[in-house]
């Protein structure tokens, strides 16, 4: 049996908390195809029902900003979101990385503030995420 390769230690810490598929809240896959600006990248999302949505990932302070149609949350009251979400993604030599972030509201797009998924997709290492929470 091969032996998974972890980007760094708390992608392999991670790991072992990812929440089973039907008990989370949310459950988004989705590919990227990246426009890299000065500070951030952007993508494209096209959900089920043939929508484009927006993505922006930026460095800075770990936190999550869901979109609220993309999520399909029923409500924007903090008591319906859920504390945190888990973002997933192989990266191209085949490595998980994964990160756990604080839930900081909703917004127009889906923001995504977290160093590594912003440098790593600069350098274009990955053209998917998944998020669970």
């Amino acid at each position: 049996m091969k032996e998974t390769s972890f980007f760094d230690e708390e992608s392999k810490f991670l790991f072992k908390e990812i929440p089973i598929s039907n008990l989370s809240k949310i459950k988004l896959s989705f590919s990227l195809d990246f426009d890299i600006g000065q500070s951030y990248v952007t993508s494209k999302i096209v959900d089920r029902d043939n929508i484009t949505r927006k993505m922006n990932i930026q460095a800075g302070q770990k936190g999550i900003k869901l979109q609220k149609d993309l999520c399909r949350l029923k409500s924007t009251d903090k008591v319906s979101l859920p504390s945190h979400v888990y973002i997933k993604t192989m990266l191209k030599d085949s490595q998980i990385l994964i990160r756990k972030l604080p839930v900081i509201g909703t917004s127009e797009w889906l923001l995504i503030f977290e160093e590594d998924l912003f440098v790593l997709a600069v350098k274009g290492l990955y053209d998917e995420i998944e998020l669970l929470g």
